[in-house]
């Protein structure tokens, strides 16, 4: 058994220059959603779900994005009610969460 079932890891890059990036769209506060509810869910620690930050995963012009391992699923998302959908659906469940998902 790996030390965690699954990582989440979202993308909160802010980019300088002003181009596209996951930061302008409150990645940073869609992580701090997440995590607060996988803990409240009971899903943290070991042998359950991390959420982490990410650097820039390069897929800001779908974003904002996050991807989940080992299952190798891409989301976007558009706030708090989707992410408490992939909560839901993906992470309690183990059913992905269809119409958020981005090609692989």
């Amino acid at each position: 058994m790996s030390y965690y079932r699954c990582h989440v890891f979202f993308c909160t890059n802010q980019r300088e220059d002003g181009r596209l990036c996951c930061g302008q769209a409150e990645a940073a506060a869609g992580r701090d959603y997440l995590k607060r509810r996988v803990k409240e869910s009971g899903l943290a620690g070991i042998g359950g779900v991390r959420v982490n930050t990410a650097g820039c995963m390069d897929r800001c012009g779908e974003g904002p994005v996050i991807a989940v391992y080992p299952d190798a699923i891409w989301y976007t998302y558009e706030g708090t009610d989707d992410l408490e959908d992939i909560l839901q659906e993906h992470l309690l469940h183990g059913r992905p969460v269809e119409r958020l998902k981005l090609p692989g």
